[in-house]
Order: structure tokens, then C-alpha cells, then sequence
């Protein structure tokens, strides 16, 4: 890449904390680490983000931005209200194949697992995240559990959760088919009841 098709220093270094804090950990990986995969200075990284703990932020929203998005285009092409409550796991198969985000599972679980104390930055898109899923998830439980939509809610969530941790244990062979079922067999139940 010659210089003048060089993303800018700040870009880089996004993209470096993309490829590397998300698969290889956020403390395990030094500051030196980034500056060398960025290619920027140390002065460089604060002058632009203050903090390490402020570029993972950073990064952190770009991925949640991006992870909406995809999730909006599926919710959009579902043509029914079970298509738009298992839309979640259509987008996390998009998102993984075309989003070139190369992490091992789910950057919000690493991070909340790898920083149960975060600094309010960090914790402010953990939770931006957490109340997308929940809120989402109720909102296109309601049509198809009624009362019982908070129940459904629930299992969709744990079983899309359990769906991005099987990533790292390599088993099921295809976990979003996996979680898929479990989404649709939890909608099934509800309905009846």
C-alpha cells in the first residue's frame, strides 16, 4: 500500500484494535503491540483517544454500529414476525461472513468477561449493546408470546448468547443454525401456551 492510499492514523488505529484486542484480549495485548500493527506513535494513540481503555470503547461502538446495521437489513427482509425475531441470527451469519470482523466469538462478551470493572466508557457501549438485544428481542417477542413475551425474550437471548460462546469451543459445528432452532423451538412453545 503506497502512502497516499494509507488510511489515516486514527482509522488505523481502530483497525488494529479490531484485529487484535478482540481475539488475542484486551490486557493481554500491550499499547506497543497496537502502536506496531497501527503504525503510529505512542503520541499518536493519545492524541487521538486519551487511552487504550478509550480506543476499545472506540472500537467497540464502531463494531456495535456495524453489528446494528446488518441486523436492521435482516429485520427488514423477514416477511413475518418469526422472521424478524430469529432475524438476529440471519445477522450474526452476515455479519461474521461479510463484516471482516475476525475475533474468535463476540467482542461485548470479551470484553465484559475480560473487564467486569471497565471504565465507564467501556461499560456505557456494554451496555448500549445489552439493552439493544433485550429491548429488541421483547419488542418481536411480543406478537407471537404475548404475555409470556419477556419469557421468550429471555431464551432468545440466552440461546444467541450461547450461540456466540459455542464459537469458541468449535462446537456445534454450525452454532447460528443451532441457536436458530432453539429461537424458533422457544417461539413454538410460547404461542401455544
Amino acid at each position: 500500500m503506497t502512502t497516499g492510499q494509507r488510511l489515516p492514523a486514527r482509522a488505523r488505529l481502530l483497525k488494529a484494535a479490531d484485529q487484535v484486542l478482540f481475539d488475542q484480549g484486551i490486557r493481554a495485548t500491550p499499547v506497543d503491540a497496537l502502536l506496531h500493527q497501527a503504525e503510529v506513535s505512542a503520541s499518536t494513540l493519545y492524541t487521538h483517544f486519551g487511552s487504550k481503555d478509550a480506543l476499545v470503547a472506540e472500537a467497540l461502538r464502531v463494531r456495535l454500529a456495524d453489528w446494528q446495521a446488518a441486523w436492521d437489513q435482516h429485520i427488514v427482509a423477514a416477511s413475518d414476525d418469526m422472521g424478524r425475531l430469529v432475524a438476529v441470527f440471519d445477522a450474526l451469519s452476515s455479519y461474521r461472513r461479510d463484516q471482516n470482523h475476525p475475533s474468535r466469538w463476540c467482542a461485548f462478551l470479551a470484553a465484559a468477561t475480560e473487564l467486569p470493572a471497565a471504565a465507564d466508557e467501556i461499560s456505557a457501549v456494554l451496555a448500549t449493546d445489552t439493552e439493544l438485544l433485550a429491548t429488541r428481542l421483547l419488542h418481536f417477542s411480543r406478537p407471537l408470546a404475548g404475555a409470556r413475551a419477556q419469557d421468550l425474550a429471555d431464551e432468545v437471548l440466552l440461546a444467541y448468547s450461547g450461540t456466540l460462546t459455542a464459537f469458541l469451543r468449535g462446537y456445534p459445528h454450525s452454532p447460528i443454525d443451532v441457536g436458530r432452532r432453539l429461537a424458533r423451538s422457544a417461539a413454538q412453545a410460547h404461542s401455544r401456551n
